[in-house]
């Protein structure tokens, strides 16, 4: 009896192991559909050897490639490979090329590439013709890069791992309009490791979470970076929500110039729900400076803050539940404080009026500038 297509969707949808749900797929043709449209929704590969066997079958039927609508790549060094070098098939890339050309409705993509592995394999995108969501990689900062973002008009969350503000080709990402850019025009989350990214990008585009990395050290051309990423961010076309900027040296003094700079340059419009990752002055009178600038950012809800300098690290609950009591009292809609204790998060959340320590994972901390 056959029954409404609905219905095979429906019962597909009860079924999360996929031994299962290959069974399912040889039961009818109704069931296949739906099975496969399950199984192949959703793919992360990390071994070379599956994913060059998994590309090709994408490759030879396109009726399987246009199921896919989530793709992870990732390739990691194998700790207990005694080569010199590391070794791929040879024909990884271009296999993954191939797929790549057939996954014609992909909506998100992750390549991450772990290690010591040749990054500069952007050209695998050369004849993609999907229109992302999300994409994530780790892939050099080339020409094939850039190309295939200047073509993406739906990509709304974008990381890359690399960036080089001199290459003559980010001519085709930068924007000729404040108000709306020609690619990439619905763009809002970034992630990226050099701050001179966010020039490119910021512009014309509707960025409201932001996350990055000082590059700077020495104390004045920090200041100077500081000053360019404000500046740039002042160009996006929405109001930033979320800003992450990490540091290689925390410092409260510094931390209070960059917290005083960004309410400065945002006063007009206030909308920060996340700010990170920021030195908690250890001095009074600094430390008051700094709830000061909190007071001015009246929807601000999740923090992150470095404890470095702090002797001795006040690394228990009760010691940051009252660092978080205090926080409140400037900044009442706080919600949740990350500190950072010896490389290590501890979430602080509150819940009832009342800052207990959080058991959150440290990917989900770290994550919750997306909030």
């Amino acid at each position: 009896m056959e029954l409404y297509p609905e219905a095979y969707f429906l019962i597909v949808r009860y079924v999360d192991n996929r031994t299962d749900l290959c069974s399912l797929a040889q039961v009818s043709s109704s069931f296949r559909a739906a099975a496969e449209r399950a199984l192949y929704n959703t793919i992360q590969l990390s071994d070379p050897s599956k994913t060059r066997t998994v590309c090709r079958l994408f490759s030879s039927q396109p009726r399987i490639s246009a199921l896919v609508r989530a793709l992870s790549i990732v390739l990691r060094e194998d700790v207990d490979d005694q080569q010199d070098e590391p070794s791929l098939p040879p024909d990884y890339w271009d296999c993954i090329a191939r797929a790549l050309q057939q996954t014609k409705r992909l909506r998100h993509l992750n390549i991450h590439i772990d290690g010591s592995w040749d990054s500069v394999t952007a050209w695998v995108l050369r004849e993609c013709s999907f229109q992302l969501y999300t994409f994530h990689c780790d892939l050099a900062w080339d020409p094939d890069l850039i190309r295939f973002l200047s073509t993406q008009s739906s990509l709304s969350d974008l990381y890359i791992a690399d960036f080089n503000e001199d290459t003559p080709d980010n001519i085709m990402i930068t924007t000729g309009s404040l108000r709306q850019a020609s690619s990439m025009p619905i763009l809002s989350f970034l992630e990226c490791t050099f701050t001179e990214a966010v020039g490119a990008f910021a512009p014309g585009r509707p960025l409201t979470h932001v996350k990055t990395c000082f590059s700077r050290s020495e104390p004045n051309a920090k200041r100077a970076e500081m000053a360019i990423l404000i500046s740039n961010l002042r160009l996006a076309t929405k109001p930033l929500q979320s800003l992450d900027v990490a540091d290689s040296s925390y410092t409260g003094r510094f931390s209070l110039e960059f917290l005083t700079h960004v309410v400065g340059a945002f006063s007009d419009n206030l909308s920060l729900r996340y700010l990170g990752a920021l030195a908690l002055p250890v001095n009074g009178k600094e430390r008051l400076q700094f709830y000061g600038q909190l007071r001015r950012l009246p929807l601000l809800q999740h923090m992150e803050l470095e404890l470095s300098e702090w002797d001795p690290l006040p690394a228990t609950p009760a010691a940051l539940r009252a660092i978080a009591n205090e926080i409140q009292l400037y900044c009442p809609s706080i919600q949740t404080v990350v500190f950072i204790c010896d490389f290590e998060p501890f979430v602080m959340r509150k819940s009832n009026g009342v800052w207990n320590l959080d058991d959150e994972t440290e990917a989900e901390a770290l994550a919750l500038w997306r909030h």
